[in-house]
């Protein structure tokens, strides 16, 4: 996690964070860009009030504050600790779930939430694609980051490059979701959430 955050240590220099459950098998590393709130109550991986919720996000949700509004006239009292849209998120997602929260939600994003109770990751993307999200199986491993040097950082990496992606290059000059240049990776189409489980039924 260390490393493989470090290698976005560039898309994010004013901080980083790791969370993990070793009972669970699942990390989460970020580098942050500090936007809206600057102070360390930004800080993430950061998790939802009720402590169900942990995000790693990226992006900025313009509509933040009027989520906020929303929150807090449905009567629910919100002890915010600052002013982040990423705090905001976490506090939606306990009272409105994930997918609704992220209905609401007008912005720029690539984000990761791991629901602790449901035992569930939760991978979704911006409507129109603004911000990056891979991820893909290597091996017995789920690998998932906003660029693909990330993944490289894994251990389990495979590195195996998707030869049918080379002429989706040369045809398109890029390579379009869901693929990507490697094996067994995939990019997250815009306006997408997707969902794995770790129920091994």
């Amino acid at each position: 996690l260390n490393n493989m955050g470090s290698a976005l240590s560039h898309r994010g220099p004013d901080d980083n964070g790791i969370w993990h459950d070793k009972e669970s098998g699942i990390g989460l590393a970020h580098s942050r860009l500090a936007v809206i709130d600057l102070s360390p109550a930004g800080h993430q991986p950061m998790s939802s009030p009720s402590s169900r919720f942990v995000i790693a996000f990226n992006g900025e949700i313009y509509n933040h504050l009027n989520i906020r509004a929303a929150l807090e006239a449905s009567g629910r009292s919100i002890a915010w600790k600052g002013h982040s849209d990423t705090e905001t998120l976490c506090a939606a997602f306990d009272i409105w779930g994930v997918e609704k929260t992220l209905k609401k939600c007008v912005g720029m994003f690539a984000l990761a939430v791991w629901d602790q109770r449901e035992g569930n990751l939760i991978l979704a993307r911006d409507r129109l694609g603004e911000k990056p999200l891979y991820y893909g199986w290597q091996g017995n491993t789920f690998l998932f980051g906003s660029e693909l040097k990330a993944l490289k950082c894994h251990p389990d990496f495979e590195n195996k490059i998707n030869r049918g992606a080379i002429s989706l290059l040369l045809r398109h000059n890029c390579i379009p979701a869901p693929h990507s240049i490697y094996e067994g990776i995939c990019k997250l189409g815009p306006g997408t959430i997707l969902s794995v489980t770790n129920d091994p039924h």
